[in-house]
């Protein structure tokens, strides 16, 4: 017998089938990029965070990664193990295109706009960088 109830108060109903993470998206809203720890810790990057606000360890394009999230479910992670490089899917944010905290509140309010260069550079490392951290 189940653990969940599929009828009365609570029930849980599932369509059968597979369910496909942010399908409506186009191509625009999708970017696949490599992911590489330069430090000497494991870092673990949530869904919900803006890509160039991870931590400064990762090398990554952040300019090309404004405005993008890890496309994985809510509420999930990936990890980066040290020394290790590995491909990435991302999705564009959506909504309001507003993400506080981190580090973007210091230079525009949080808000996704137009990529301002220097910006970005004092964030931390890009492929360009060659892993150097700031």
């Amino acid at each position: 017998m189940s653990a969940h109830s599929t009828t009365g108060p609570g029930a849980i109903r599932v369509v059968p089938g597979r369910i496909e993470l942010n399908a409506d998206r186009t191509p625009a809203e999708r970017l696949r990029l490599v992911v590489t720890n330069t430090g000497d810790r494991p870092v673990q990057v949530g869904s919900h965070v803006h890509l160039p606000d991870a931590n400064p360890a990762l090398r990554l394009d952040r300019a090309a990664a404004h405005g993008f999230r890890l496309d994985v479910p809510a509420g999930t992670s990936q990890r980066f193990e040290p020394g290790v490089s590995r491909e990435v899917d991302a999705v564009a944010v959506r909504g309001a295109r507003r993400v506080p905290g981190l580090q973007r509140d210091k230079v525009d309010g949080g808000r996704l706009g137009a990529v301002d260069p220097t910006a970005v550079a004092s964030h931390g490392s890009t492929t360009a960088d060659a892993g150097t951290v700031r």
